[in-house]
């Protein structure tokens, strides 16, 4: 039976993560990058599909949590005989790939077991393993060897070689220290040192805590929004500046169907929200470091963006399926690759340009490069922004002329007029004047259901979707204007599910594809920003409570959620939820502000 996906906590170097069971289970690691192929998989599989388990013999009781405002986990185990604690930890900035765990006794004494089982390729691969000599400090070391990856275990014990696995039961007593550490390099170069550990977990907290010191939000909620901002950074590639949607692929939408899909990749899209919501919190640095990946990884002709990439920038994404995996919860196919990545999705320009704003109003300037390809990705879109596309939530359908991504075309001329009239960058503005006004009477005169009193899913359906919850996020209507309100009721009525949001409704046919899938976290946590900007407040902040009660024991929470079976769905841990999340607690918070009287102090 798989493992919940909220029992998974995650830990990472900011370009690869781990998910740990409560266990003690390491079950999913790519290495060395996100989107490399794994080499423990018994996420998607079994334990043959490879896993590193470090954890107590039979029944404990266990609790875990994150070191103050970091991604080291600290997990303790308590049995009949006494209690232990294991640390893991991915060191940060140290040009290395080392999942290191620290196994320490507390109390009494604790039986534990060690199971080592490396398989490349997605668990595909029995890799070539042995003993070999470390260095002057080290004792022997264990080395798996599959073409050009080598994974190399050191510790205070090793396991010991069981047919293909390597197994190893001791028992920790109080005051023990064990350590061990799992280093991927490629095979063709000679293993590298150990790591002094404790300097690399102070060293890792210490630039941890550092960077969520320079949080600036103050409101409702900020335990959840640090840790959703540091998610987000967990989930940037701070070498190359990708930012991957999630850590995994195939967590399945819709247990034991076939809407299992690749995040491990770069979303304009959703880097770009996550972009948005790191700004507001303080963090301009980061903005650069996505721009500058940006510019190289759409530099070319605007005809060729894609609307997602490789951590390094890569375009060939191809979608294949991995049929020796049996799935998560037996949801099959597995993917890896993600076919949409020659969809055509109108929106993306919008959301890039609208982070890239928040940005030169943040005050980062514009390189010469990067505004002027801004300016050609605009003037593309000038000429192509009637077509019909296949809408921000990837329809596997026919093309349609999405209400939501006509929005965000508006917003793209929108904030490229501001880049000339505010900044005073060099672009054509009387067009992008023109031809912005010319979409907003397209969407309000096509995209409009007056029978309804409710914009539409696309401009030939009567159907609602949660996306439109963003009109008056974006600033394409005031809040106050009546047709948000009949919007929000519309939603409200059509996609709630056991109190949260789908984000359309499947049975309408729209997305091409069998099955169902679970109220979308993201949409609800944009209900929460629509009711606090119409005013709303109590509504906003009981949606608020509930959502955030969904998050798990350590604050991650995935894509959706399954309300009857009380877990979540979907790839994990999820930048698209931890982001919405973010903005929402942003808007109910100026929401208050904006509420609240001033009064003048008096003179004396």
């Amino acid at each position: 039976m798989s493992t919940p996906i909220e029992d998974y906590a995650a830990v990472g170097d900011t370009e690869t993560a781990a998910l740990i069971s409560r266990k003690g289970s390491v079950d999913w690691l790519c290495l060395p990058r996100f989107d490399s192929p794994s080499c423990f998989t018994a996420l998607l599989g079994t334990p043959e599909h490879g896993r590193w388990l470090i954890g107590p013999v039979g029944e404990a009781s266990t609790t875990r949590s994150y070191r103050d405002d970091t991604f080291i986990l600290e997990t303790e185990h308590r049995t009949a005989t006494g209690a232990v604690r294991v640390t893991d930890v991915m060191p940060l900035s140290d040009g290395r790939a080392d999942l290191v765990r620290v196994v320490e006794g507390l109390e009494g004494e604790v039986d534990m077991e060690h199971e080592w089982i490396v398989r490349p390729s997605y668990g595909r691969i029995r890799p070539w393993v042995a003993h070999s000599p470390g260095h002057v400090r080290d004792h022997d070391v264990i080395t798996a060897i599959a073409g050009n990856d080598m994974l190399v275990l050191r510790g205070s014990r090793l396991p010991h070689a069981d047919n293909g696995h390597h197994y190893d039961r001791w028992t920790v007593r109080a005051g023990e220290h064990y350590n061990f550490s799992t280093t991927w390099f490629a095979s063709y170069k000679p293993i590298p040192p150990p790591l002094d550990i404790q300097d690399r977990i102070a060293s890792t907290h210490a630039r941890s805590q550092r960077w969520a010191s320079h949080c600036t939000y103050e409101g409702p909620y900020r335990d959840e929004v640090v840790r959703s901002l540091l998610t987000l950074r967990l989930l940037t590639d701070t070498r190359r500046g990708g930012i991957v949607a999630a850590a995994t692929t195939s967590l399945p939408e819709d247990f034991g169907g076939v809407r299992n899909w690749d995040y491990r990749y770069c979303w304009l899209r959703d880097a770009s929200l996550a972009l948005e919501s790191l700004l507001k919190s303080g963090y301009v640095e980061v903005t650069k470091l996505w721009r500058d990946w940006l510019v190289r990884a759409i530099a070319g002709d605007p005809e060729d963006m894609q609307i997602m990439y490789a951590v390094d920038g890569g375009r060939e994404l191809p979608e294949r399926e991995l049929d020796h995996l049996p799935g998560y919860a037996d949801s099959r196919p597995v993917r890896v690759g993600n076919g949409a990545v020659d969809q055509k999705q109108t929106d993306v320009l919008g959301e890039v340009m609208i982070a890239l704003e928040d940005a030169r109003t943040q005050g980062l300037e514009e390189s010469r490069q990067s505004w002027a390809i801004q300016r050609a990705m605009v003037d593309n879109l000038a000429r192509h922004w009637q077509e019909p596309d296949h809408g921000l939530w990837e329809m596997r359908g026919p093309k349609q002329h999405f209400t939501h991504s006509r929005v965000m075309v508006w917003a793209a001329f929108d904030r490229a007029i501001r880049g000339v009239e505010i900044h005073g960058y060099e672009g054509d503005v009387e067009t992008w004047r023109d031809l912005r006004d010319r979409v907003r009477a397209d969407i309000l005169d096509k995209g409009w259901n007056e029978a309804r009193q409710t914009f539409t899913q696309h401009y030939a359906t009567d159907e609602v979707d949660a996306s439109l919850l963003l009109i008056p996020v974006v600033g394409f209507l005031p809040p106050d204007d009546p047709r948000v309100h009949g919007t929000i009721a519309a939603v409200e009525k059509d996609l709630m599910r056991d109190g949260f949001l789908l984000r359309y409704r499947t049975e309408s046919g729209v997305d091409g594809l069998a099955g169902d899938e679970h109220p979308f976290l993201a949409c609800s946590w944009w209900l929460v920003s629509a009711y606090a900007l119409t005013g709303q407040l109590d509504k906003g902040h009981a949606l608020m409570r509930r959502l955030l009660s969904l998050l798990n024991d350590v604050g991650l929470i995935a894509e959706e959620y399954d309300v009857g079976g009380d877990r979540q769905v979907g790839n994990f841990p999820q930048a698209f939820s931890h982001l919405t999340l973010i903005g929402a607690a942003y808007a109910l918070c100026d929401a208050e502000n904006a509420a609240t009287p001033t009064h003048p102090v008096e003179e004396d």
